[in-house]
């Protein structure tokens, strides 16, 4: 069966339990989606119990079907690694073997803060891990006071740069992210997955808040996606969210950026009434972001629930032409210690209305999406991944 449309949603973060390689990263026993149902004693999310999430792993409050509307599975994951891009390449039909770096612990070398002042004219402050909202409750007023830029980094291979918007307008901080790509760009041991530019406004600590003009400068996949064939092939790639950074705009031919999980639901429920051929290619990003990194159990399970009820809005949209698959890029419990994302397997839900739910098993790479999405369309099929149908 051929399919017109294909929508790929990516619930950021939403892992469902330790991969076997865990131990490797300290994350033996983690589940993001278990753990965090547990922590609301009122969780519901039975549009997803309709689809058959419960089938997958444990959730609270949550049936397993006998019938379930979608195909249900878990997809392991190949490339090492736990982090966003890795993720996502991996969907799309790369093979990550070389974990890209991270300055948790020490900070960026003083060579390359060095370099970065002297290109941009700005000096630094910061330059730690660090939550990204209390380190501008910590920093934003001495920012305002000096026009220095915080740069700051998390357990993710990421450059982060914060500026008040009023103090360094956008067009300045992301000319400066691109210079601090270019940067790290020269260095393999520089070399981070992504340069964020983070702007925030307000007054002053008590009311200072990051604005939704954040940009997100990647790496370029070190090799062609998925997306690229489609491209190629001429269909429609639509990124909705971080995808086209996180691509870094390759193979992607139209990009749609997001407020919140929510807003990332209303414009995908948009593009189901409008005829494309190819993929939309959604990721929601606010369940990484706002509840895993800062450890916010009832904060998730509170996100979960959101985007239940959007997709409850979005499930009668999908046609017989449709197929929609929901999957996750890594896990990021928020009941684990630390404040990174977690080496866990990922939900696979294939749901379209005229096909019955069977268990598609333990995928062994989460390229059977990029797989499956080649052989609907006919077009060059990745390296890795098998085709789900």
């Amino acid at each position: 069966m051929k399919f017109k449309r294909v929508f790929v949603i990516v619930a950021d973060s939403l892992g469902v339990g330790a991969s076997k390689d865990a131990a490797k990263y300290n994350d033996e026993g983690t589940n993001t989606l278990k753990h965090t149902s547990y922590s609301k004693i009122d969780f519901h999310i039975p549009t997803l119990e309709k689809l058959g999430i419960a089938n997958i792993t444990d959730v609270y409050n949550t049936k397993k079907q006998l019938n379930p509307l979608a195909s249900y599975g878990i997809m392991e994951e190949l490339s090492v690694g736990k982090d966003t891009l890795t993720g996502h390449w991996e969907l799309m039909g790369l093979h990550v073997l070389t974990p890209f770096p991270s300055f948790t612990d020490t900070g960026f070398p003083k060579e390359l803060i060095d370099l970065l002042e002297k290109e941009t004219g700005r000096k630094v402050i910061g330059n730690i891990s660090a939550s990204g909202t209390e380190i501008i409750k910590e920093l934003g007023e001495e920012h305002m006071k000096t026009g220095h830029m915080i740069v700051y980094t998390s357990a993710d291979s990421v450059l982060q740069i914060a500026a008040h918007e009023d103090v360094i307008p956008l067009k300045e901080l992301y000319r400066i992210c691109e210079i601090a790509r270019s940067i790290t760009l020269e260095n393999k041991e520089w070399m981070v997955g992504r340069i964020i530019a983070r702007p925030f406004i307000g007054e002053n600590k008590d009311n200072f808040k990051r604005t939704a003009n954040r940009h997100d400068y990647s790496v370029k996949p070190f090799s062609k996606t998925v997306l690229n064939y489609l491209k190629e092939a001429g269909k429609d790639v639509i990124a909705i969210g971080k995808i086209n950074d996180i691509f870094d705009g390759e193979g992607i031919t139209e990009a749609v950026k997001t407020k919140s999980n929510h807003d990332g639901m209303e414009q995908t429920t948009n593009f189901t009434q409008k005829d494309f051929t190819g993929i939309c290619f959604v990721n929601l990003v606010d369940f990484d972001a706002i509840y895993g990194h800062r450890r916010n159990p009832l904060g998730y399970a509170k996100c979960i629930e959101e985007f239940d009820h959007d997709l409850s809005m979005l499930l009668p949209l999908i046609t017989d032409n449709d197929l929609l698959i929901i999957c996750a890029d890594h896990g990021n419990d928020p009941t684990h210690i630390g404040t990174d994302h977690t080496r866990e397997n990922v939900p696979l839900l294939v749901y379209n209305p005229t096909l019955k739910g069977k268990n598609l098993g333990v995928r062994k790479t989460f390229a059977d999406v990029g797989a499956t999405i080649a052989k609907n369309f006919d077009c060059q099929k990745p390296q890795i991944g098998k085709s789900i149908f």
